[in-house]
């Protein structure tokens, strides 16, 4: 009797485990060259022939084509990091294929599946606690949230700039974002732009968006700016229904004529009018009344996107009005200053200050666009991690101080667990040492020696961690040398490598159809 298709494919017991394990193992090593300060970069071509240079973990992973469904998973845990934290996404993929490891190494040693979850929750629930007794004393100010994000751009692609003065950057933003209810972080934006130097990176007061002025003779700059935000063709009404109007003389034509002017200079004059210097419409606008609106010094820029619509809302504090004869001054927002710039083949509209200056833009620019992609995800990363240090007020030293501490906890306590499941609890340990293996081989130093130097300095009562100092590599306390990370990305990466690995180690049956 036959249950499954014959089509059907299935893997059971031992053979299953080694297969999802393997292909675990295997999503972990493609990302694990590139952690650390020292780490490398991958190439990542698809099938268009599109090419992405990166060493962000979340952006290797998604952009290779996974099929292995456990494989998927480990791509999961990097998403979700990235999603929870911004950060941390090589850490945890790292983690949990070396989870993943030590799990096969005690399904060989006949240790169940079940103990090994079992063991594994327990030990992450001790990391947690080991993670709060490494969190700085200190208050977070803005020296340690540039730490923060230095340390977390550290090794990536950041063009001509240095992470130390992009750090600035990103610390300014997030500080002009936050209030007395914490840390806007989706009121900054990242905007790039080909063709300069990443030198010319700057903080933009402001919001920045994809949109040239509907008329070339309307002026580039407008200062205090009242600004409208429309949903409304600006041209002749037409229609819903096709119909045809017969002319039979020289006057009616003449007729028609006038009064589509007439409508069209109404439209014009109404705006001109109502006092509004800048205009967004997110529909057409009639080149006749561009022209009319030019001449009165009024900016608009038309078939603006809704998203952009929506971000020039929410910045100039504009109520968007759905009828040209509704609107009014207190549907206006405001700005110190909108301009159009020009920049090759692409126009940008820039909205400064005023009320504006609730959201900010950090406009990268660079010369070719691998670079400007790969600053972008830089600091996008530093943006995220930084808004998550001051939301929680937690940093703990990075360098592998942190899980050199962890497993050191882990084995103390392992000690009192009782049965099978403390080899589970030490193989977790034991795991969480891959973090500073990785950045000792990555920094071309022995991983063993280097594992055994900083277990030492550690038990000897000393911060450790492998601190990279130009072309020196030196064994020393991470918060000397600024090298912090907030604790929230260090529990994400536990909690979310812990939850993959043991999810796929308990998989003993694996059905696929054709």
């Amino acid at each position: 009797m036959f249950i499954l298709s014959e089509d059907s494919q299935r893997t059971q017991g031992r053979d299953a485990q080694s297969s999802n394990i393997m292909a675990g193992k295997a999503v972990a090593e493609s990302v694990r060259t590139t952690l650390g300060p020292r780490g490398m970069d991958k190439m990542l071509v698809d099938s268009g022939g599109e090419v992405v240079i990166t060493n962000d973990g979340a952006t290797i992973l998604n952009e290779m084509d996974i099929e292995h469904p456990a494989a998927q998973m480990l791509v999961e845990v990097a998403d979700s990091q990235e999603e929870e934290v911004g950060d941390g996404t090589t850490t945890a993929a790292v983690i949990a294929g070396n989870l993943l490891a030590e799990a096969e190494d005690l399904i060989e040693q006949d240790v169940h599946a079940t103990t090994i979850v079992e063991g594994y929750h327990e030990a992450a629930e001790i990391a947690l606690e080991a993670i709060a007794e490494q969190v700085s004393q200190d208050a977070v100010d803005d020296d340690v949230l540039k730490q923060v994000a230095e340390s977390s751009m550290t090794g990536k692609g950041t063009g001509g700039l240095t992470a130390e003065s992009l750090a600035e950057t990103v610390v300014e933003a997030i500080r002009h974002v936050e209030d007395d209810e914490g840390v806007h972080r989706d009121n900054v934006t990242v905007h790039t732009q080909i063709g300069a130097s990443s030198n010319a990176t700057e903080l933009v007061p402001g919001i920045v968006i994809d949109e040239e002025a509907a008329h070339d003779a309307m002026p580039g700059e407008v200062e205090d700016a009242s600004i409208a935000v429309l949903d409304v063709e600006l041209g002749v009404r037409t229609g819903d229904i096709d119909a045809e109007y017969a002319i039979d003389s020289i006057d009616q034509l003449n007729q028609a004529i006038d009064a589509e002017e007439s409508e069209v200079r109404g439209y014009a004059e109404t705006l001109a009018e109502s006092g509004a210097d800048v205009v967004f419409t997110t529909d057409d606008v009639d080149e006749r009344i561009s022209s009319f609106l030019a001449k009165e010094g009024v900016l608009v820029f038309d078939n603006v996107g809704s998203s952009d619509a929506r971000q020039i809302v929410s910045a100039t504090g504009a109520n968007r009005v759905g009828a040209l004869e509704d609107l009014e001054e207190s549907d206006f927002g405001a700005a110190d200053r909108v301009r159009s710039q020009n920049y090759g083949d692409d126009d940008l509209a820039f909205v400064e200050g005023g009320a504006a200056a609730e959201a900010v833009t950090v406009f990268v620019r660079g010369g070719t666009e691998h670079i400007v992609d790969e600053l972008e995800r830089a600091i996008g990363d530093a943006l995220d991690v930084v808004s998550t240090a001051l939301d929680s007020g937690e940093v703990v030293p990075g360098a592998g101080a942190t899980e050199i501490a962890i497993a050191d906890k882990i084995r103390s306590e392992a000690a009192g667990i009782e049965g099978r499941k403390q080899l589970a609890v030490t193989s977790f340990a034991d795991a969480l040492d891959v973090v500073p293996r990785t950045l000792a081989t990555n920094t071309g130093q022995d991983p063993i020696d280097t594992l055994v130097d900083l277990r030492a300095a550690h038990e000897g009562g000393e911060r450790a961690g492998l601190i990279t100092d130009g072309e020196t590599v030196t064994i020393d306390d991470p918060f000397e040398y600024g090298v912090v990370d907030p604790a929230d990305v260090k529990r994400e990466a536990i909690q979310s490598a812990t939850e993959a690995a043991t999810m796929i180690v308990r998989i003993d049956d694996v059905i696929a159809a054709e």
